[in-house]
């Protein structure tokens, strides 16, 4: 039986699922949180929350941070992904009990994740993080999300809403998995909430399932009178770009976007999820009103 958690460290609290995560935990008011951050960042946090600064390439100074810590949570961007080795390390040096990686996306468990490039590292850190549970005490949750839902709108991730010239691909009917970042992060409090039941297996969220075309009508509806302009390319286009730019040495969003929009907006690549678990965690799922409501404050 897995003991209760209450001392949470986060890693990586200044981005976007990082706030968001950090707002829930705060909010939840059940954990004892402290936020590490690099040596020298001049990253901000609320008034009230610790705040460590620690070389993250030294075990020692890591273990001294986490010991009494019964959780670490990590939301690092793309950079710093390697680098959660040596808080897995320094989790199973100091005894820590959970270790949530920095995943909130695709699904790493579909066949299609190990031939896409841009989950290299997240899988090889999920399989080292799986297999250091294994030799310890130190037991896992990975958190799968696929397409962020106020996040993808915000960044013309989802569809380009912006410039008002959305890119459909493959025909665009393809309803695939989105979640909020919202959702995510009550997640991540629900996960250290029942410890026992998201001990060691990666957990799947789904707000809403949605395909491209029924965005882009929910846009429109918002917003008729802009001037829309649709563009159709096939995944396989996308792809052959991107493994040309690989090919070229570009490591820019130009050559990783199309390998996240396979993956994301694809059956192929696993962005529709067979099972979720929003109800073992008690999260409510969105309605196409919540939808609208944030297509509308963003196409203001």
């Amino acid at each position: 039986m897995a003991q209760s958690i209450q001392n949470v460290v986060l890693v990586g609290a200044a981005g976007s699922v990082g706030e968001a995560v950090l707002a829930a935990l705060v909010a939840s008011k059940k954990f004892n949180i402290k936020i590490i951050r690099r040596l020298g960042s001049t990253s901000a946090a609320p008034d009230g929350i610790t705040v460590e600064d620690v070389d993250f390439d030294s075990h020692e100074a890591l273990v001294k941070s986490l010991e009494g810590q019964d959780a670490v949570v990590s939301t690092v961007g793309g950079p710093g992904v390697p680098v959660q080795k040596n808080f897995i390390d320094a989790a199973v040096t100091a005894g820590v009990q959970r270790f949530i990686p920095s995943d909130f996306g695709s699904n790493l468990y579909h066949p299609s994740a190990t031939s896409n490039p841009i989950f290299a590292q997240k899988l090889k850190i999920l399989a080292y993080l799986v297999e250091q549970a294994k030799a310890s005490s130190l037991t896992w949750t990975s958190v799968a999300t696929n397409a962020l839902l106020d996040w993808g709108i915000e960044h013309d991730f989802i569809l380009n809403f912006s410039e008002y010239k959305p890119s459909i691909i493959d025909g665009g009917d393809f309803e695939f998995t989105t979640t909020r970042l919202t959702t995510a992060a009550e997640a991540v409090v629900q996960i250290l909430l029942k410890p026992e039941e998201t001990k060691n297996r990666a957990v799947y969220l789904e707000d809403y399932r949605i395909s491209q075309n029924q965005f882009l009508a929910l846009a429109q509806k918002v917003a008729p009178n802009k001037p829309w302009q649709v563009n159709h390319i096939t995944s396989q286009d996308l792809t052959k770009v991107g493994e040309e730019n690989l090919a070229k040495g570009l490591m820019g969003p130009e050559t990783f976007l199309p390998f996240v929009f396979r993956a994301a907006f694809t059956k192929s690549g696993g962005g529709d999820f067979d099972v979720t678990d929003n109800e073992l965690l008690g999260l409510k799922r969105a309605t196409e009103e919540d939808i609208l409501g944030l297509l509308r404050a963003h196409l203001k």
